[in-house]
């Protein structure tokens, strides 16, 4: 039987923090890890509408920069919650409000999100992300009470997690280009120390709870996709009126990201964490430019949209390129991180380059006359085939396994 919910039963307001078996059969996702992942939609909602302004401005390389800055501090802080969630949620009430607190943080890091990008000001973002991830010390600190056979992990996360952190505090204090450097070291800081911390001793999560997270935050960014999708053509409805141009841009931002969902969930990642436990830290890290990528395509629609309603100061073909350049990544990264997982299977890995460069080639095209909402339309074309690729090798297999 699956483990019930400390609820069913009464709730405990402490829980020993033990860790959980990464065996553990009906492991999903809770209601609070949910809860906690809407929080996450405010955040990449504006940090995408930031960059969409900066593009719109033709100050894409600066607006990019800053993008990717924030970015990081939003997956890495969602990142780290998820894993540990898999191997030390208790679901007591003390778990609870540390997890609101972590929730509380996420809603100052994107306050902060305007002025990061206004200005330059990455005092309030700093703190809401110091305020998860000290939240996040400190179940650290309860795992390594609780769990004696881990304490050794857990207290290296939680010493590694207080060093950086007071880093990017002092970060505050620099001025560019140095703030800008020490963020490429605080960041290269934060990604060390799960594998300083798991190098002798790994903690128990769950493969298939870690690959339902993924998949969970993956619609979470497209969730922000659609929204940028719905704004660009009410931005074109409001402003160019009912055209075939916007027909073609709403199907087409449909599809596409359909197709891209699609794509991504085509195969499992479950199975191959499973047996490829060694290679978690490839696969998890690998997903930041995916999520990345994804959330950056909604502010390529939304742009779109605002230069089919009027004149812009950034070139169509840039525009262009921020449609079809993300995808191109996303296909040729989710193709990646599933062959690591599963190298015997068949991969299509020419097909998938092959797509990768359609999309950019589509995108090119704007620079002799094709129209920013045929771009879209057409960035599907690729997607959409290696779906039916994929759709067809799943059918064939299927028809085999039956005979």
């Amino acid at each position: 039987m699956p483990n019930e919910s400390p609820w069913v039963a009464g709730r405990r307001w402490h829980v020993p923090m033990r860790s959980r078996e990464a065996t553990e059969q009906y492991r999903a996702a809770t209601p609070l890890e949910l809860l906690f992942d809407l929080t996450f939609v405010v955040a990449i909602a504006l940090l995408a509408a930031e960059l969409a302004h900066s593009v719109v401005e033709d100050h894409a390389g600066e607006g990019l920069v800053g993008y990717l800055m924030v970015f990081f501090a939003i997956w890495w802080a969602w990142m780290n919650f998820t894993w540990f969630a898999s191997a030390y949620d208790t679901d007591d009430v003390v778990y609870r409000l540390l997890t609101m607190v972590q929730m509380f943080g996420v809603l100052v890091l994107a306050a902060g999100v305007p002025a990061a990008f206004a200005s330059q000001d990455f005092a309030v973002a700093t703190l809401g992300y110091v305020i998860m991830r000290l939240a996040m010390l400190t179940q650290w600190l309860r795992a390594a009470g609780g769990d004696p056979d881990h304490r050794r992990t857990c207290v290296r996360y939680a010493v590694g997690t207080a060093i950086v952190q007071a880093g990017w505090i002092l970060r505050l204090l620099l001025v560019a280009p140095w703030g800008f450097i020490g963020f490429l070291v605080l960041a290269a800081a934060e990604l060390f120390v799960p594998w300083w911390a798991e190098r002798n001793e790994g903690t128990t999560w769950h493969p298939r709870h870690i690959a339902e997270r993924y998949g969970l935050f993956t619609i979470i960014v497209l969730g922000e996709c659609v929204l940028s999708a719905t704004t660009a053509v009410q931005v074109a409805l409001t402003e160019a009126g009912g055209s075939v141009d916007l027909v073609v841009l709403g199907v087409g931002s449909l599809v596409l990201l359909f197709s891209l969902w699609w794509f991504y969930f085509l195969k499992a990642a479950g199975a191959g964490l499973e047996q490829r436990r060694e290679l978690a830290f490839l696969w998890g890290y690998g997903h930041y430019a995916i999520f990345a990528a994804l959330a950056a395509l909604g502010a390529g629609l939304e742009v779109a949209g605002e230069a089919m309603a009027h004149h812009i100061a950034a070139p169509t073909m840039l525009v262009a390129y921020f449609v079809a350049a993300p995808v191109a990544i996303v296909l040729v990264l989710v193709w990646g991180l599933h062959v690591v997982l599963a190298p015997r299977r068949r991969s299509h890995g020419v097909a998938v380059l092959l797509a990768a460069l359609a999309t950019l080639g589509v995108a090119a095209a704007s620079g002799v006359g094709l129209p920013l909402s045929w771009v879209v339309l057409l960035s599907c074309v690729p997607v959409a085939t290696l779906v039916a690729i994929g759709v067809a090798d799943q059918h064939r297999k299927a028809s085999l396994a039956q005979l």
